[in-house]
């Protein structure tokens, strides 16, 4: 490794950690559209055209080339409640070790297109991050996938074996099949969800789920962008997307289909995680508790053929940004143990 290359990630990394001590932002005049036009990533983005269901769209992605003769390519893959920018410090670290890194925002998410009339689901998602990495020329890729981006990493494993080298699971959703313990809702009502969201709101879900109560402004830089839409001019739009790809996290399980996943698979979990989609509408007469990660990755780890469990205690949904250093040190272990 280049001592340029490795200024260049300690830099980055000293940003993120003072950012840690800061105070979080006055997000209150913040106003973003629906492509995130006026908000920046940290890498210069790329416009991929894809023609789907009768539409023209566009899915911007982020594309890293390899620092080292023969090293990989690792897709990254991120959750629902995020988009290509929080992997920063990840791309960063990966690239310093000789990786390249492809980082899409799916459809209907970050800055790429989002329709309103379109039929969202994990396997159209993944068909369009495998054509994305075909015009790269990308013919296999280790797929990295956190949080909902774990549940279509997953479909595309299954649907892509000969194209996914590894699958890493970073805290996934998904490792529990939530209409076994919850009411089925209609799309509608995760529209009056959405269109009822406030900043506070954001803050006090992630605060409590993701990160055990505290906060501070590298979490809160992490909201900006839903803020910055919920009072940005396209929020009913906004709204109705985020309802659309509520309803496949609950109608498209892959926990079912573990036992086909065919490629080696890491799973990296925060213990403290605590996300469980649909808590709020159980069934009547269930008492599961959903989103008990420190039980979840352990049943996962039986499910999947020779999966690997790689269990980072006291760290909640977002590993990688919580702690950076002890997740980083999991992940070497992960991409380089077959």
């Amino acid at each position: 490794m280049s001592s340029i290359k490795i200024i260049c990630f300690c830099t980055l990394f000293l940003i993120t950690s003072n950012a840690l001590a800061g105070t979080p932002q006055d997000t209150s005049t913040l106003s973003y559209d629906a492509l995130l036009s006026n908000y920046d990533y940290d890498f210069e983005v790329s416009y991929f055209a894809v023609d789907s269901q009768k539409q023209s769209l566009k899915m911007v992605y982020v594309y890293l080339k390899p620092t080292k003769v023969d090293m990989p390519v690792v897709t990254l893959l991120h959750g629902k409640n995020f988009n290509a920018h929080y992997w920063t410090t990840t791309a960063q670290y990966l690239q310093s070790l000789g990786y390249g890194v492809l980082i899409p925002d799916q459809i209907g998410f970050g800055k790429s297109s989002k329709p309103m009339d379109y039929q969202y689901s994990f396997a159209a998602l993944a068909h369009h991050t495998h054509a994305l990495m075909d015009s790269l020329n990308i013919k296999k890729s280790i797929v990295l996938g956190h949080s909902m981006g774990g549940m279509l990493a997953s479909r595309f494993a299954l649907m892509y074996p000969t194209t996914t080298s590894k699958l890493i699971l970073l805290n996934p959703i998904g490792l529990e099949n939530y209409l076994q313990y919850v009411d089925y809702k209609d799309t509608n009502f995760f529209y009056k969800n959405e269109l009822s969201k406030t900043p506070e709101g954001v803050k006090r879900y992630q605060q409590k789920y993701y990160y055990d109560g505290k906060w501070n402004a590298t979490y809160s830089a992490l909201t900006n962008f839903i803020v910055g839409q919920i009072q940005g001019p396209d929020k009913e739009q906004m709204a109705w997307v985020n309802a659309k790809t509520y309803d496949m996290i609950f109608t498209q399980p892959v926990i079912t289909e573990f036992k086909d996943l065919a490629v080696p698979v890491k799973l990296i979990i925060g213990t403290r995680d605590r996300t469980g989609p649909g808590r709020n509408w159980k069934k009547d007469g269930v008492d599961y508790e959903l989103g008990r990660y420190d039980k979840l990755g352990k049943h996962a780890a039986t499910l999947i053929p020779d999966a690997q469990l790689f269990e980072l205690d006291n760290l909640g949904h977002l590993p990688h940004i919580e702690d950076f250093e002890r997740f980083k040190n999991v992940l070497q272990k992960a991409l380089t143990t077959k």
